[in-house]
Parts: structure tokens; sequence; C-alpha cells
């Protein structure tokens, strides 16, 4: 499955994991993605689209 969106290309960002003890190691924050059905220049296609771009093209309907 692509971890990018496929309408504004939002993809994975490095980050630390801080403890209480302050202790340090490396994660991964992912965008939250589903694949829907979309219409990207004229034509309907199922893609990977993050769940921010979602709302924003119910807005625009």
């Amino acid at each position: 499955m692509s971890r990018v969106c496929s309408i504004c290309g939002k993809g994975a960002n490095a980050g630390n994991s801080r403890s209480h003890a302050l202790n340090i190691s490396k994660r991964v924050f992912r965008p939250n993605i589903h694949k829907t059905t979309v219409e990207i220049d004229g034509k309907v296609v199922n893609a990977y689209v993050c769940t921010k771009c979602m709302k924003g093209s119910k807005k625009d309907k």
C-alpha cells in the first residue's frame, strides 16, 4: 500500500519518541491515508488520499 497522498504528496515524517525519563528513540509519523474514488484531471480513479484532502474536497462541493 502506498503511504503517500495522491493529491498533496504528503508522506512520512521522522521524529523522536520521548519517554518520561527523556530517553530518545526514532519514530515515524505517517499520514492518515485511505483508498477512495476521486476525480483527478477529469477522470474518476481509485487513489490513496489523506483525510485532510478528503475533508477539503467535501468542502469544495
